[in-house]
């Protein structure tokens, strides 16, 4: 899951990438409205984390735009706690949420889990595939019912496979899923990634479309 962070305070900003990025997702930070349209304009994100006090105008204004360009990427907005009539504003210009500052980490996690999930259609943290299973709020993948062991990004990819698991998600789509604008990408990283997880889920499990990309296999 790759997040958009828009916040001008440079500890809370770099706080929230580090912290994001343990509860498993690809982060990007920017600090102003410009730079929030132009990012937006430019890179998929599964959801945003906006505030609302920029040193450029208010963060209600990107969020407008992208509602008016009919984008539904989940918003939730970073309010100070007696802003009633910002959250209430925010609420009826699009976003999907909002948390008051200071705020917990984890909460924030779960919020834009639940948002993203919400965006998705689906009802639960978890995603279910073949005997896969995916905890989204645990980090933990189980196979036949036994918890398999993955690392962060082995975890994302096979995320981004199973949200739909007959989609094909090209390379470059599952790069944009795992690395961030400040990110060297190695150039066989999606293929070992994937080597990695036939290895620990079962080698038939992700099919290879030569020249498109990877998909889950249809389960028998």
């Amino acid at each position: 899951m790759r997040i958009l962070v828009v916040e001008d305070d440079p500890i809370l900003s770099d706080g929230l990438r580090v912290g994001l990025s343990l509860c498993g997702a690809t982060v990007d930070c920017v600090a102003t409205c410009a730079d929030a349209d132009a990012a937006l304009g430019t890179s998929p994100f599964a959801a945003v984390v906006l505030d609302l006090m920029l040193p450029d105008g208010s963060g209600l204004d990107v969020l407008r735009g992208l509602r008016r360009r009919g984008d539904r990427t989940p918003v939730v907005l970073l309010t100070a706690r007696d802003a009633v009539a910002d959250r209430i504003a925010g609420l009826d210009g699009g976003a999907d949420d909002y948390l008051g500052k200071p705020f917990d980490l984890d909460e924030l996690s779960a919020r834009i889990r639940a948002v993203v999930r919400r965006a998705a259609g689906r009802a639960t943290a978890s995603l279910e595939h073949g005997g896969i299973r995916l905890d989204l709020g645990s980090l933990t993948v189980t196979v036949d019912g036994a918890q398999i062991p993955v690392s962060r990004r082995e975890f994302m990819v096979l995320a981004a496979l199973m949200e739909r698991p007959s989609v094909l998600r090209s390379k470059a789509e599952l790069e944009d899923r795992l690395y961030g604008w400040q990110e060297e990408i190695e150039s066989n990283a999606v293929e070992v990634h994937v080597h990695n997880l036939r290895a620990k889920i079962g080698k038939h499990a992700i099919e290879t479309v030569r020249g498109l990309g990877y998909r889950m296999r249809a389960p028998a």
